[in-house]
């Protein structure tokens, strides 16, 4: 069996949409890629999370070729493969329609960022993609929001904002690999929650200062990072 460890992260990485609430029957997917073996390990098409096993990721080439499997792959596998192509510091995307980042993209809104939470893990708003045109939706839908992904977030910026929403679809989420890409997923509903609820509490409540911002995140993130152990 091939890729047996990138098999095995991808599948807990799926499983841990389920387990934070994030998906709802068989909604939703994550992968992760070999980059010396320029392969792809995705979830199945349809299959009940309950039911999946580590041979039951679909392995593809980043063509969308399958090099080993016997179940479809997600149906989202060509966005996935337009990120890879794009990002190439990304190790694992995650897709969900969990309930409010879903809801900020169906609003068609930007999650600006409000505090710190936010600032830990995004360094600057998390961007919502253009609508897609009649045209993209009617041909190579799936490769198409990929690409309207890549024209909302550069390849510059990838890493520093490892999120975006797709207008009136959903969230997708990476990191440099699986399990973080489930990690950002389930960090980007929190901070779609508590913004929600910030204005709900003060309509006009203003985005956090750039200072305190830049602190937050570099702490976490920058050459200087001193959060956390070494």
């Amino acid at each position: 069996m091939l890729l047996p460890q990138l098999r095995s992260a991808v599948l807990d990485a799926n499983l841990e949409l389920v387990r934070r609430g994030l998906v709802l029957y068989t909604f939703g997917n994550a992968s992760g890629i070999d980059r010396e073996r320029g392969l792809v390990a995705i979830k199945p098409s349809g299959v009940p999370y309950d039911e999946l096993r580590p041979e039951h990721m679909v392995i593809t080439d980043l063509s969308g070729k399958i090099v080993e499997g016997t179940l479809r792959p997600s149906s989202d596998l060509p966005t996935h493969l337009v990120l890879y192509r794009a990002f190439p510091n990304v190790g694992g995307i995650a897709h969900t329609h969990s309930e409010h980042a879903t809801a900020w993209a169906q609003a068609r809104k930007a999650i600006p960022c409000l505090g710190t939470t936010h600032a830990d893990y995004f360094h600057g708003p998390v961007p919502v993609t253009e609508p897609m045109t009649d045209a993209e939706i009617a041909s190579a839908y799936e490769a198409n929001t990929g690409e309207v992904i890549v024209r909302a977030v550069t390849p510059e910026r990838a890493m520093a904002v490892p999120a975006v929403l797709v207008a009136n679809h959903g969230p997708f989420a990476w990191g440099p690999d699986p399990a973080a890409a489930a990690h950002n997923a389930v960090i980007l509903e929190a901070v779609a929650r508590m913004a929600w609820i910030t204005f709900g509490i003060n309509s006009t409540a203003q985005q956090v200062q750039k200072a305190l911002h830049d602190k937050h995140y570099l702490r976490k993130h920058g050459a200087n990072a001193y959060y956390g152990q070494k």
